[in-house]
């Protein structure tokens, strides 16, 4: 458990919320036009944004490969089509879930029927050159595809790690773009935005970055507050992953925690708080059909929230956000 830090006072917290909403940190509209009726060959899709300087159109919401390798393959197969019939077109995964076993049912129920249609996502947990190489053609294999749209380090938590992850895997990441097996790059992570911040000192060849956003967040050692105008300034594609704070705005998996959904706030609105904010794609991991449903109807519906909402919706969970308990579950955990 982590240690409660003094509470901030109504000051500070308002600091905060000045700086979430200010200059530095532009509304989405800004950050690249978002298309609000498009469609393709097999019907209507969700609104699409710009990822940023790598030009690629996302849907709003995208599919979180965590949770498709999870339940049986019939449900999986059952989210993956409801997704199409619903106009998500982006669908991310990674190397590390289930040893593959995502990306294998990617491979089984999205890309021999809508390779053309879907932009794919994955990651890498390699540490060196040769694992990296040896992660990709396996992805490549267990998705039964080409090329992917965007390979990310995934899962940077450390200074000290990062330090030795991204000098160790960029280079192939660069080659595997050259060779044309990989249209774009990015990296991720949960832990510390510190480390965030590191990588992009280190480097400025990553055109995406996927870290969690959520309306605790800004109340905890925040990627909001520190990452995202980093990203905005940049053109990077944001993308955000934790919306829910990983069930902690729930009570947490276990159900201990406090219920900020739905004693304080609805699941909509704090997809819609996210939705918000200067970032391309919310990715979320569905792990059946009714779930995905209601994302998508939150999509459907989306209004952008005023600056004032999204003020109000921070300060209702503030009292309990800054302890950092809501997110627990991953931010903090340095150890890899």
């Amino acid at each position: 458990m982590m240690t409660p830090r003094d509470p901030i006072t109504r000051r500070e917290l308002l600091q905060r919320l000045a700086l979430l909403t200010g200059a530095t940190l532009v509304p989405w509209r800004a950050f690249g036009a978002m298309e609000l009726a498009p469609s393709d060959k097999l019907g209507p899709l969700l609104p699409l944004r710009t990822l940023g300087k790598t030009g690629l159109k996302v849907t709003m919401l995208a599919v979180g490969g965590s949770h498709i390798g999870r339940p049986s393959e019939s449900v999986a197969q059952a989210v993956i089509e409801a997704a199409m019939e619903s106009g998500i077109r982006t669908f991310d995964t990674a190397q590390l879930y289930q040893n593959g076993g995502s990306e294998e049912r990617y491979g089984k129920f999205l890309t021999p029927k809508y390779r053309e249609h879907v932009l794919i996502f994955t990651k890498t947990m390699a540490e060196d050159a040769a694992t990296a190489r040896s992660h990709l053609e396996g992805s490549l294999r267990r998705m039964k595809t080409d090329y992917i749209d965007l390979w990310q380090l995934h899962d940077l938590r450390t200074i000290d790690k990062a330090d030795i992850r991204v000098p160790g895997v960029l280079d192939v990441m660069l080659k595997a773009k050259e060779e044309g097996k990989v249209r774009h790059i990015g990296f991720t992570g949960h832990g510390s935005w510190k480390t965030h911040a590191h990588v992009l000192e280190l480097t400025d060849a990553f055109e995406t970055c996927l870290m969690p956003i959520n309306v605790a967040d800004p109340s905890y050692e925040s990627f909001t507050l520190n990452i995202l105008p980093i990203l905005v300034k940049r053109n990077m594609g944001a993308m955000a992953m934790k919306t829910l704070a990983a069930d902690g705005l729930m009570g947490g998996r276990d159900g201990t925690g406090p219920r900020i959904i739905p004693d304080r706030l609805s699941v909509h609105e704090a997809l819609r708080y996210v939705w918000s904010l200067p970032v391309s794609t919310l990715v979320s991991g569905m792990a059946s059909v009714a779930h995905l449903k209601a994302n998508v109807a939150s999509a459907r519906s989306f209004v952008a929230m005023s600056e004032a909402e999204r003020q109000a919706l921070i300060a209702k969970v503030a009292d309990v956000a800054q302890t950092g308990e809501m997110e627990r579950g991953f931010k903090g955990q340095t150890g890899n």
